[in-house]
């Protein structure tokens, strides 16, 4: 029976893979090398001085993160996200804007050399999707062994999203200098997190019921024993249909039209391809708001979800538009994300739903306050952003 699912979820990957590779041109020639060929040499803001050592993307004065930082890091994002199923493409976005300072760099191009500027932009919405779906490749497995991942939903989810995770980049790549990109990232986040946080609420709780009993009854089951329940306790797929899927959850039934998780695939995948990230803080609303399911399978079946939209994303950023990456970098970070990655689903099971839920909420509008008024007023109004 696992074998079989594990065949869907690998011809589902493929399917991602391959719809990239048939619509993706050949990426255009020393795009970055142009760009940091016409950018004005010197010493002065908005230049580039030859002479100083190279950077992020090998720019010659650019950033150069120490990679204990960028370890260290890649744990942080690889637990957010496998613990929540969401944030973690936000919080590779803070350390790539923020904490190694990516964005204020390359912010300092935006009247001297314009495309060089929406180089960075792009580059680093396409990192943050390296390291999102590393932590998703992951975390799918480790869900799935533990029953806590709905394929049926999580397929609909990720075969809705390839098309939106290919068209944006393709559409936006090239056109988006770092200002507007931080300005409307931040205000995607903050509108996220003012919905959840009133879904914490107890009149958002009140049509939450089924999900709040399956939550229940999983922390009476892990909280008490580790280990017990696994598979057996887990996501039971009762039946398929065109029109209706089923499936329980310990004991609890839940059922979805496979038509509406396609089209918010479509609409999710799109929306996180423009901002360079997983889109697991638009999965978790839709499965936990609009689906109604417990925190405890939403992590695992968003994370499914990501990865396949990741790969379409990345490849289309990569292959169809030559957007440029510093693979060096992304892979010491890469070694934090796996880390964090397994970490995350064996320690969420021993935080309650509702406080999953809130940890997601504080970060939301702490993130998305910053980066909205840094990128639309020029300054953060909340330190460290």
């Amino acid at each position: 029976m696992y074998k079989k699912n594990w065949l869907v979820i690998g011809l589902l990957i493929a399917a991602a893979v391959i719809t990239a590779l048939m619509i993706a041109c050949p990426a255009e020639a020393g795009k970055l090398e142009d760009a940091i060929a016409k950018t004005p040499q010197g010493t002065g803001k908005g230049m580039i001085n030859p002479d100083a050592p190279k950077g992020f993307l090998g720019i010659p004065g650019a950033p150069s993160p120490f990679w204990l930082y960028g370890i260290l890091w890649g744990v942080w994002v690889g637990w957010i996200f496998s613990t929540v199923g969401a944030f973690g493409g936000i919080m590779a976005g803070v350390g790539h804007i923020t904490v190694f300072g990516l964005a204020d760099y390359g912010r300092l191009f935006k009247e001297t050399s314009p495309v060089l500027n929406k180089l960075i932009t792009d580059s680093i919405r396409t990192s943050n999707q390296y390291l999102v779906g590393l932590s998703a490749f992951i975390s799918s497995l480790t869900y799935y062994r533990m029953g806590r991942l709905v394929l049926p939903l999580g397929v609909c989810l990720a075969g809705g999203g390839i098309l939106g995770a290919y068209l944006i980049p393709v559409l936006t790549a090239g056109k988006i200098n770092l200002s507007q990109y931080v300005g409307i990232f931040g205000l995607i986040v903050f509108i996220i997190g003012g919905f959840l946080f009133y879904e914490t609420t107890e009149r958002g709780q009140r049509s939450k019921k089924a999900a709040k009993e399956a939550a229940a009854a999983f922390e009476r089951e892990h909280i008490k024993k580790e280990g017990s329940g696994g598979v057996d306790g887990g996501v039971r797929v009762v039946s398929w249909g065109v029109t209706r899927i089923v499936f329980t959850f310990y004991g609890v039934e839940f059922s979805f039209n496979p038509v509406w998780p396609i089209i918010g695939g479509f609409v999710i995948a799109a929306i996180s391809a423009f901002i360079g990230v997983g889109g697991g803080f638009l999965y978790v609303p839709f499965l936990t708001s609009i689906a109604g399911l417990p925190m405890y399978i939403v992590a695992g079946t968003s994370a499914l979800a990501v990865l396949v939209s990741m790969i379409t994303s990345i490849f289309s950023y990569m292959f169809f538009k030559g957007i440029p990456v510093d693979l060096l970098f992304i892979g010491v970070e890469l070694i934090g994300i796996f880390l964090g990655s397994i970490a995350g689903p064996m320690t969420s099971k021993y935080i309650p739903d509702i406080w999953l839920k809130r940890i997601f909420v504080v970060l939301a509008i702490y993130v998305g306050l910053g980066y909205t008024t840094k990128g639309f007023l020029g300054y953060s109004i909340v330190p460290g952003m």
